[in-house]
């Protein structure tokens, strides 16, 4: 909440001077899964194709993915002023993780859920980066490291094995702070917001779920 100092004009020479609260949070919705709502997101494939549908848990809609051995993402692209709203809101769950997996090798990158923002290069997309959240399947929380098939992509442990496992779990996190974190720069927009179950490199299998995203002021 913020303040905000209203003037009133009572009569001439007579003027008050009041504070009233103001609320300045400001919220966007990218997910609204909550609402059996896949409006505005696209798939795309990487390897075979992760099932995403909608089921209803506790009365409440969220959506369930379900990787074999695939590795399909859902994409929602808009522009993101992170000057405005620069913290990423959601919620998930996982069933279990998959074990045994080195993160940081390409035979070992994949996770039961990940949530990543893409900020794009335009016409440079060799500049084209990313940030992926990921429920890690044994790096320690608040551990990052870079992609196994790209520096551009940065990987951060917000979970990890099977400790919280079926449980809701939600996220918070500040878009802003992390780009600087992970790559040394300030940033004002990003580009995208994406959702990935994935297990084609190990040949696993995985059930997650994913309840609203939204992006907030603070």
């Amino acid at each position: 909440m913020s303040r905000i100092l209203k003037i009133f004009a009572i009569m001439p020479g007579l003027v008050l001077f009041s504070f009233v609260e103001a609320n300045d949070s400001t919220n966007i919705a990218i997910g609204k899964f909550s609402e059996s709502s896949l409006e505005g997101w696209q798939e795309k494939s990487f390897s075979g194709s992760t099932d995403y549908q909608f089921v209803t848990v506790k009365n409440k809609s969220v959506l369930r993915a379900e990787s074999n051995g695939s590795a399909s993402g859902l994409f929602y692209e808009k522009e993101i002023n992170l000057k405005k709203t620069p913290v990423i809101n959601w919620s998930w769950k996982v069933d279990k993780v998959l074990k045994g997996l080195q993160e940081t090798t390409k035979k070992g990158d994949d996770y039961p859920a990940r949530v990543y923002v893409v900020f794009s290069g335009g016409i440079f997309f060799w500049k084209t980066r990313a940030i992926n959240y990921v429920w890690s399947n044994n790096q320690k929380i608040g551990t990052t490291w870079p992609n196994a098939y790209t520096g551009n992509a940065q990987m951060i442990a917000i979970r990890t094995g099977d400790a919280r496992a079926g449980q809701w779990i939600n996220e918070k996190r500040n878009i802003r702070e992390d780009y600087k974190l992970l790559y040394g720069e300030d940033i004002d927009s990003a580009d995208a917001i994406a959702i990935m179950t994935d297990t084609d490199n190990s040949g696993g299998h995985a059930v997650s779920y994913y309840g609203d995203i939204y992006l907030s002021s603070h």
